[in-house]
């Protein structure tokens, strides 16, 4: 599927990164944006047959997402982990849907969603949309949607789903399995303040 670009957006993960990538060169175009990393994330990104863009300074999961997005040039993108959790048969899985013009966004869910923060903001996103998993990771969308989108929160998680609603986006979910691996605590305490972004978009919906 040479019309799909798989975004990746990456801080320091070297280590990591090129196997992802690896596993996805070949059927899709792959561009990894760097951000800011202080290792080899880049240089590994590069070696194993990514595009690499690279954020001249550490800005975050959104703004990665939002250069992703910009840059990209296929109708359809699909955003991916760095960090291995994802698997690459599962691309083609959520795209699908996309391709044949059904759905406008296809998000991965998750048979199991492992942190208690994530589990609360998905509850809450679910009082507007019917979705198992707002917080995924792997997820497809129209580039133009993608282009469309603010993403002006601490994270994806509920308000990607709840700002496409009211934009009147189509959307779906696949099942999908994760690969289990350490996800950084960090990445948990976000979600104090991603709550009051879930609420307020709660009623735009």
């Amino acid at each position: 599927m040479q019309d799909v670009t798989v975004v990746v957006p990456a801080y320091n993960e070297a280590g990591r990164i090129g196997p992802v990538v690896d596993e996805l060169t070949g059927e899709y175009r792959v561009l990894v944006v760097d951000d800011g990393s202080t290792d080899r994330t880049a240089a590994e990104a590069r070696e194993a047959g990514a595009a690499v863009v690279v954020q001249p300074t550490n800005r975050g999961y959104i703004a990665a997402l939002k250069r992703g997005f910009r840059e990209a040039e296929t109708e359809i993108v699909v955003t991916y982990d760095a960090d291995g959790e994802h698997r690459p048969e599962d691309v083609r899985r959520v795209a699908e849907p996309i391709e044949t013009h059904d759905l406008d966004l296809v998000l991965g869910a998750r048979s199991h969603i492992p942190r208690p923060s994530e589990r609360l903001l998905n509850r809450l996103t679910r009082l507007k949309v019917p979705v198992s998993d707002s917080g995924t990771g792997l997820r497809a969308l129209r580039r133009d949607l993608a282009m469309e989108l603010e993403l002006d929160t601490v994270c994806t998680c509920g308000t990607l789903v709840l700002e496409a609603t009211a934009k009147g986006a189509r959307i779906g979910e696949v099942s999908i399995e994760t690969r289990e691996i350490e996800k950084p605590r960090s990445i948990a305490w976000g979600h104090g303040r991603q709550l009051l972004h879930v609420l307020r978009y709660l009623r735009r919906v």
